[in-house]
């Protein structure tokens, strides 16, 4: 039997990924909506995009055995909708968007883990008094409740960079709170659900101190699994800036223990079901203590060619699982590689890009170190402060895919490598 997967926004580079997947069925893979409209475009139209994606899907003439996706918001929004649509099993609109608003996330997460949530509070930043109604002191993140890779992120020391941060916010804010508040407009949303904290809102956060990870889990039939757990290394001013995600985990087994629990108990609490998702977390090592970040009601696409080195496959094998109603068996002991990681490449001033490397140094690296796969984020004549989906402090130059046989071997390859990888920015 034939199963078609329709994947939003597939891309060549994730499309290799899916088709290496190897478990017996036979599985055909679609695109669903254009990859720009989706992945850092200047804007989401949401009923253009929904009008768009119910025509491609209707369209189709065989019959749909699934619909996943990779992306951040909006695509985690649209899959509920797209899903509904088709007569497909998946967690409802308003999970997911309780998901999607950090405010609404911590509310939830503070009565299942209160001693794993940090302080908190909303923020309107249309709200003249809005520098002086924050009752958190001072040094705090500010953030748009609804964003991804730590846009508009910013770490607030003083009241001359809150009121920075507060303009700055304000110019950007519509680009994520306008699409959110149109798939807001779709759902019913629990009574315990400030609604008025909308995607114009922010939300100020305690600072989150120790060893970051993220946790790789699903859900199904309301039992949450969690497969696997990703090391996430920053960089950078306030280390805000994540330099690489490394698989497996260094942290402790017992550590590993109480992730699992402390995630299980939030996908409860929060409703998702029949999901893949993971989960941001900190460990302070010296008071011993978990805190929770944030969740995505997707799995991580970021983590995906790791997956595939030390597992022998993507993890997206364990969204098509679900999709098809089957329970995921998925083992990361079956690649090439004991460790493997993603390293962002980054710039931490402005300026303009001169040269990048060609494709032809990029096919040298690659056979120099086997296994190595380099995307270059950027162009020549790029501007990076005019870049689209950069954190405040930071600018991804290109990101790098390697294997190794433990992380000192890891490490070495990549500086070696880093050290040949030219760049000219002026």
């Amino acid at each position: 039997m034939k199963y078609n997967i329709f994947v939003i926004a597939l891309d060549d580079f994730h499309l290799s990924f899916l088709e290496n997947i190897d478990d017996g069925r036979d599985y055909t893979f679609h695109n669903l909506l254009p990859y720009n409209m989706i992945v850092n475009p200047p804007g989401y139209d949401v009923n253009k995009i929904i009008t768009l994606g119910e025509k491609e899907l209707d369209d189709f003439k065989e019959d749909i055995h699934g619909i996943i996706g990779h992306w951040d918001f909006p695509t985690t929004s649209l899959l509920p909708v797209f899903r509904k649509d088709c007569g497909l099993d998946g967690p409802s609109l308003e999970s997911v968007l309780i998901t999607e608003n950090k405010y609404w996330t911590r509310i939830r997460a503070k009565k299942c883990i209160p001693r794993c949530t940090p302080a908190f509070e909303a923020v309107n930043p249309f709200d003249r008094n809005c520098t002086k109604n924050i009752s958190l002191p001072y040094p705090f993140w500010l953030k748009p409740v609804v964003s991804f890779s730590s846009q508009m992120a910013f770490y607030i020391e003083n009241e001359k960079q809150l009121e920075e941060a507060i303009a700055q916010i304000k110019r950007g804010i519509g680009r994520f709170g306008e699409p959110f508040d149109k798939f807001l407009e779709l759902a019913y949303m629990p009574e315990d659900i400030p609604v008025d904290v909308n995607g114009y809102y922010c939300i100020a956060e305690e600072p989150i101190v120790g060893r970051q990870c993220t946790a790789e889990g699903y859900v199904k039939d309301f039992k949450p699994e969690v497969y696997a757990i990703v090391d996430s290394y920053r960089e950078g001013k306030f280390h805000s800036s994540f330099s690489r995600y490394q698989l497996p985990s260094n942290l402790p087994y017992e550590i590993k223990k109480r992730i699992r629990t402390k995630c299980i108990n939030i996908i409860n609490e929060i409703g998702l079901n029949n999901t893949t998702f993971n989960i941001e977390l900190f460990w302070d090592e010296k008071k011993d203590k978990l805190c929770f970040l944030e969740i995505n009601s997707r799995l991580s696409k970021s983590h995906s060619p790791i997956f595939e080195d030390v597992a022998g496959m993507t993890q997206h094998k364990v969204a098509i699982d679900i999709e098809l109603g089957y329970d995921p068996n998925f083992s990361i002991k079956n690649g090439k590689y004991s460790v493997a990681a993603k390293f962002m490449l980054r710039h931490h001033n402005d300026g303009i890009v001169k040269r990048i490397p060609t494709k032809k140094e990029i096919n040298e690296l690659e056979n120099k170190f086997p296994g190595t796969r380099i995307l270059i984020e950027v162009q020549e004549g790029d501007v990076l402060s005019e870049l689209l989906g950069q954190d405040p402090y930071s600018y991804e130059l290109a990101v790098i895919f390697m294997g190794g046989n433990n992380t000192e071997e890891l490490l070495n390859n990549y500086e070696r490598l880093k050290s040949e990888l030219k760049f000219h920015i002026e």
